[in-house]
């Protein structure tokens, strides 16, 4: 299996070439391209992705001195900075972001039986978004502060398998809770929130849509309580309450009841006070959903630690947007790897490897085989000591 084929090579046979070719004519974005097409284009900055490097010379450098294996793995010649400068700044970012979706299509079913803890068989989302800062005169279309820039990326994180199934990117000025504005609802399906995302108008469309939220409440919420009901304060649940807002303008705004849920939680000495539109729940199943909502920190802590979206290898918003995307498509792809393989390994485990063995003509499976062993702790009877007593 995959004799002779370098591990590049068999990372980009997972991908669909038509529906990348899609992507590309409904952008038009190798039109009047004499050099590195899209495809390419997309090759080179995945390897940037892959082996972490930090700028158009470094890809381009590292690319040159595996000159006579690049053919083989989807290059038709060098890959020049110049060249690849050009074409992130003028291709449409769009085509890397609609193939991308196109892999998150293909990965989330994958994980859709992943265990949560929670005997819940609806589809779990949380929504938040993490700013990248940049500076302000070489990036002076992303707004933020009247010295900074930044740009926002906004994420819906399916929370089965950590797989982004909405990603915006806008300048860092753009409120967070407009995000609402461009998801598509989904009846059944849940949504958990911070509390910036605390719009009741917003919410409200939610509720018509059939689709539930959990949110964080804000300290100065104005509400009557119809009903309270009876809870087990050995699970943290400090009340379960039936409420209607009252302020005069929410009241209009979101004119249905709302479940409101006080939560301490003994480990960290804190309360959080829970708004949702979920009647059948159990209370700390609601608080417990809540907590789920921390894997959309730890995703992009994660995509900030290994992945390249912290330094851009341009200024425009378009090769900034061509990055974030293709970094985007490489994290979904590992993931499909990890699943279609059935890897146990993690995500930064499987990239760690990739990054050193790229060029190595050795099937996937056999790569981590070989890891395995290798990571085994042998005992040694000639290993010397460190410290004699």
């Amino acid at each position: 299996m995959n004799e002779g084929q370098s591990v590049f090579a068999q990372i980009f046979e997972f991908v669909s070439h038509k529906e990348f070719r899609r992507c590309v004519e409904r952008y038009a974005g190798n039109r009047r391209v004499r050099r590195l097409p899209c495809w390419e284009q997309f090759l080179a900055m995945a390897f940037a992705q892959l082996t972490a490097r930090d700028s158009l010379r470094d890809i381009e450098v590292c690319l040159s001195a595996q000159g006579r294996k690049l053919y083989h793995c989807g290059f038709r010649q060098a890959v020049k900075r110049s060249t690849l400068a050009a074409a992130n700044e003028n291709r449409d970012w769009r085509l890397y972001a609609d193939f991308a979706q196109t892999l998150i299509a293909r990965a989330r079913p994958l994980y859709a039986n992943e265990d949560l803890g929670l005997e819940l068989d609806a589809t779990l989302y949380a929504l938040d978004a993490t700013t990248i800062d940049l500076c302000l005169a070489l990036f002076p279309w992303a707004h933020f502060r009247r010295a900074k820039a930044a740009v926002k990326l906004h994420t819906l994180l399916d929370l089965r398998g950590s797989i982004p199934a909405f990603i915006d990117i806008m300048h860092g000025k753009v409120h967070d809770v407009t995000v609402l504005d461009q998801l598509i609802y989904e009846a059944g399906a849940y949504l958990i929130m911070d509390r910036g995302y605390l719009d009741f108008e917003r919410l409200y469309r939610l509720q018509q849509a059939a689709t539930f939220f959990v949110i964080r409440a804000k300290g100065n919420l104005q509400f009557r309580r119809r009903y309270s009901h009876p809870v087990d304060k050995r699970t943290g649940v400090r009340s379960d309450q039936t409420i209607v807002l009252t302020g005069p303008k929410t009241a209009l705004l979101y004119p249905a009841t709302l479940r409101r849920v006080s939560y301490y939680a003994a480990e960290i000495d804190k309360r959080f006070v829970f708004l949702t539109n979920n009647f059948a729940l159990a209370a700390d199943t609601v608080a417990a959903l809540y907590r789920c909502r921390w894997q959309v920190e730890r995703f992009f802590k994660w995509i900030k630690q290994h992945l390249r979206i912290k330094r851009f290898f341009g200024t425009s918003a378009n090769s900034v947007k061509t990055q974030v995307w293709i970094a985007v498509a490489v994290y979904v792809l590992v993931a499909i790897i990890k699943k279609q393989l059935h890897l146990p390994h993690s995500l930064y485990t499987i990239l760690q490897v990739f990054s050193l063995t790229l060029f190595e003509k050795t099937p996937i499976p056999s790569l981590f085989q070989r890891f395995d062993t290798q990571t085994q702790l042998l005992p040694f009877g000639n290993q010397l000591t460190l410290f004699d007593f």
